[in-house]
């Protein structure tokens, strides 16, 4: 079957040249030939194999499919291999699975083109954790059955709490004692073990059960139950306050690690009392102890926050189980410091240029903190020390004194800063040293005035208008003011003696000195003033230096100087008058306001401390400051108030307006994120009939104070009639999308479908199913026909019997009897019909006596495209 087609030379071959030589093969039968071509140089001999192989399919598969460690997250994940033929013709490929997971491998079966391969794509759910381990079989043409191991480690995705200098798992931070008003910081590492990254949120359990909200825990119980005041006080507490995690988001990559700072800064809300009883111990804030719970979990929608229950009506909210908790237990101090003697401290008096002292005693009645005192400077008034620190349950002795630097009575309050850490709630970091807190003290204390001698000399002058009896002699106590000049003034119009006749027409703006002020009348304060003497009115002589004096210039360009930043001053007012007059503009022209006066006809309504209260913690709930901690009761009386504004219709499918378009292009923060609850995230449909519609609602809840723009991406087959798919949702308002299913084929069905928030925010849901065909059930498998008390011959006996359907779609069923030797006496009514999803019918059976009446019967419920049920019915006959 081999053909060599070939012309030899005759003479021997050049170097440089060659021999050409064709073999043809023309095969016979569908097997594979060998044989071997001879060639001849000169004294050797060289054998050429030839093989023919008879054309066929080579194909070939991987061994393996390795989806690594993934997280168990509720979604369906895939990853390929291919099936390659290396041969000449095309081959078949079947794959098989017997297994106890869910995989699903499309295509399961079909045709390898040669020199081609084909992709086969296997799914896996990772909904619980588990190893997956699992074996498909694949039948391949022209070879033995090949085996392809699909592998994957589900886990959970964890966030660890571990400590700062160690490794090792924390579960409870004890910050110990603290004062009012100061802060204390503990830090910690959050570690993300799992194999993805997470966006992780921090919210404490305000209403957890165990936790203690500034109880008194050194008291008995029945003398904390009757401080029914401090109950009623702490049960709207915000702790959020209280605590704080620095930071309280963030987003961790796998297997990685990131310090968190853990600050408790407990704030005493009686301060009143607190700085009343600074000085007395027994009248001193009590004690309050704290036991919260932090919780670090992922950001978003996750499994269990929307469970709908079977009626499908109303979603629960319920807590998250992936989740770590964090205990968190501090003491809140009061400061208690003792001055003995205090609060009032009373110096002796004392002469200008003297000083007293009083001794003082400063106690910190504190048993478990030392305490940091600075005393303020004060005028007239020394402390030594100025500043120290106090060990617990210790005493320090302090020196004040009283230094007056003028005469009089001094009545100061002296200010007591107590230094420590606090926290600065702008810029969320601890200050090394600050005052926290400030204890007062009243100092009193009296100056004298010296008695001197007063010595007389005669005045050689004019009188003053106050003197002596006698007017010539007056006290000379001038030596004590020798650096300002006595200048004395009197308006001209006021006075008319000894006017000199030329002086008579003077100006009413001229000022009149006394004859005694020379030394002042020559430097005139202001040059445009004019000075005349006291009795003939002429006008003084003034002398303005040139080399010190300011020129005309200079003087206009001061006072241009200080017009500008008049005029300068003058138009911020105007422009901020201006600005508040269009922000009341725009507060008071809305729709809302029609601009009536509660005065006139209308009736404020009457609001209660309580409607006060619960709207102030509501607002404090609802405020949307990113520095504060999420808490349980924030979120859910956010969901509470988001509830209650429910929209089933009417909203966009796109953002229009330019608040929407703003609000919806917005890049969300984990803790934003945190506060829109879609789902549920594992919708499960149950048991479906074939061809059936089922419907479940896809809940959406935006606790947010923005519109957020929610986009569902549907690629499954059995949800295309899923519709809307695209919604704004506004601010604080709940929706839902109504998801459709129906399939077509049975089986258990296991698909998700992915959307977006505000197409940037993935997430994702997971749609479970059971289709199943249609099914009828009947209440009894043999029916007893039993006669009526006091029948007559030839009397049919009667009985019923229910059908009932049970799954979500009409069945139409027929009854068949069944045909046996003799003939049968019962018949059933109604012989075929429609059964009504979750409904039931009855049907009745009737025995009708004869000589030769059967006493047994038998029928088939056939339903169509289901089951088959069978009934057996027997005729109780009594002599």
């Amino acid at each position: 079957q081999f053909k060599l087609i070939v012309e030899n030379p005759e003479k021997p071959v050049a170097p440089g040249l060659q021999v050409k030589a064709v073999v043809e093969y023309y095969p016979e039968t569908e097997e594979d030939l060998q044989d071997n071509l001879l060639l001849l140089i000169e004294e050797n001999t060289v054998a050429i194999p030839l093989l023919g192989l008879v054309p066929c399919c080579d194909l070939e598969t991987e061994s393996q499919v390795d989806f690594g460690t993934v997280i168990a997250d509720s979604k369906i994940i895939s990853k390929e291999f291919s099936i390659a033929n290396h041969g000449s013709l095309p081959g078949i490929f079947k794959i098989s699975y017997n297994g106890d997971v869910l995989l699903n491998i499309e295509p399961t079966k079909g045709v390898v083109e040669p020199e081609s391969s084909e992709v086969i794509e296997v799914r896996i759910c990772t909904d619980v954790p588990r190893i997956i381990r699992e074996v498909i079989k694949v039948e391949m043409e022209g070879c033995s059955c090949s085996e392809v191991w699909i592998k994957a480690v589900v886990v959970e995705q964890v966030l660890k709490v571990l400590g700062a200098s160690s490794d090792d798992a924390l579960e409870c931070i004890n910050f110990g004692p603290v004062y009012f008003g100061s802060s204390k910081t503990k830090q910690i590492s959050l570690y993300n073990k799992s194999p993805e990254c997470i966006d992780w949120v921090a919210v404490l359990e305000d209403n957890a059960v165990g936790g203690e909200m500034g109880t008194d825990l050194q008291k008995s119980a029945d003398a904390a139950l009757q401080d029914l005041s401090f109950i009623n006080k702490t049960r709207n507490l915000d702790v959020s306050t209280l605590i704080w995690c620095i930071p309280d988001q963030g987003t961790l990559l796998p297997y990685e690690k990131s310090t968190v700072n853990l600050c408790f800064s407990p704030i005493d809300y009686d301060a009143g009392k607190k700085f009343k009883g600074a000085f007395v111990v027994n009248g001193s804030s009590p004690r309050q102890d704290y036991l919260l719970f932090l919780r670090f979990e992922a950001a978003g929608n996750k499994d269990g926050y929307l469970q709908t229950p079977s009626d499908d009506t109303t979603p629960s909210t319920r807590n998250c189980p992936h989740h770590t908790e964090l205990a968190l237990i501090g003491s809140a101090l009061p400061v208690v410091l003792t001055f003995n003697p205090g609060p009032v401290i009373k110096f002796m008096d004392c002469f200008l240029g003297e000083q007293t002292q009083v001794s003082c005693m400063l106690k910190n009645e504190s048993e478990s903190l030392p305490v940091k005192f600075t005393f303020r400077k004060t005028a007239h008034f020394n402390i030594s020390p100025e500043k120290g620190k106090i060990k617990k349950s210790s005493t320090k002795d302090l020196i004040f004194s009283f230094s007056p630097r003028q005469i009089g009575k001094f009545e100061v309050k002296q200010v007591v800063d107590i230094i420590g850490r606090e926290l600065d709630k702008n810029n969320l970091q601890v200050s090394n040293t600050k005052p926290f807190h400030q204890v007062y003290l009243s100092f009193i204390g009296v100056c004298k005035s010296k008695p001197k001698n007063i010595l007389f000399r005669t005045n050689p002058g004019i009188t003053p208008m106050i003197s002596n009896a006698t007017g010539w002699f007056v006290a000379d106590d001038a030596g004590q003011c020798t650096d300002i000049a006595p200048v004395a003034m009197l308006k001209s119009a006021q006075t008319q003696i000894h006017t000199h006749q030329i002086n008579r027409n003077c100006k009413d703006d001229a000022l009149i000195a006394f004859p005694n002020d020379r030394s002042a009348s020559i430097r005139p304060s202001e040059r445009n003033k004019k000075y005349r003497t006291i009795f003939t009115k002429t006008e003084r002589y003034h002398y303005v230096d040139p080399e010190f004096s300011y020129t005309d210039c200079e003087r206009l360009s001061k006072e241009q100087h200080k017009e500008h930043y008049a005029d300068f001053i003058s138009s911020l007012r105007q422009h901020r008058l201006r600005t508040e007059a269009i922000r009341q503009f725009y507060t008071y022209n809305n729709p809302v306001s029609i601009g009536l006066k509660p005065a006139e006809g209308l009736m404020s309504p009457k609001i209660s401390l309580t409607d006060i209260r619960e709207e102030k913690l509501q607002i404090k709930m609802l405020s949307s400051d990113e520095n504060c901690l999420l808490t349980s009761q924030k979120l859910a009386a956010s969901t509470s108030k988001s509830s209650i504004q429910e929209i089933w219709s009417g909203l966009s499918a796109m953002p229009f307006s330019a608040q929407e378009k703003k609000d919806c292009s917005l890049t969300l923060t984990p803790k934003q994120l945190h506060q829109i609850l879609i789902g549920p995230s594992t919708m499960d449909f149950g048991d479906v009939c074939v061809y059936s519609i089922t419907t479940r609602k896809l809940h959406i809840i935006n606790n947010l104070l923005v519109h957020v723009w929610i986009q569902i991406e549907m690629e499954i087959d059995e949800l295309q009639q899923t519709s809307p798919l695209c919604q704004v949702v506004p601010p604080l308002t709940k929706t839902c999308i109504p998801v459709v299913f129906q399939r077509k084929t049975r089986g258990i069905f296991k698909k998700s479908f992915t959307y977006t928030i505000n197409n940037k925010h993935p997430g994702h849901v997971l749609v479970i199913a059971n289709v199943v065909p249609v099914e009828l059930h009947l209440s009894t498998r043999e029916l007893i026909l039993n006669p009526v008390p006091g029948y007559l011959a030839e009397t049919e006996f009667r009985a019923t019997v229910r059908v009932y359907n049970s799954r979500n779609r009409s069945a139409e069923f027929i009854w068949k009897r069944i045909i046996t030797d003799e003939e049968t006496a019962f018949s059933i009514q109604p012989g075929k019909g429609f059964v009504e999803p979750y409904s039931d019918l009855e049907c009745e059976v009737v025995w009708h006596p004869g000589f030769n009446s059967p006493g047994e019967g038998e029928f088939n419920l056939c339903v169509r495209k289901g089951n088959t049920a069978n009934l057996k019915c027997f005729a109780k006959v009594t002599l």
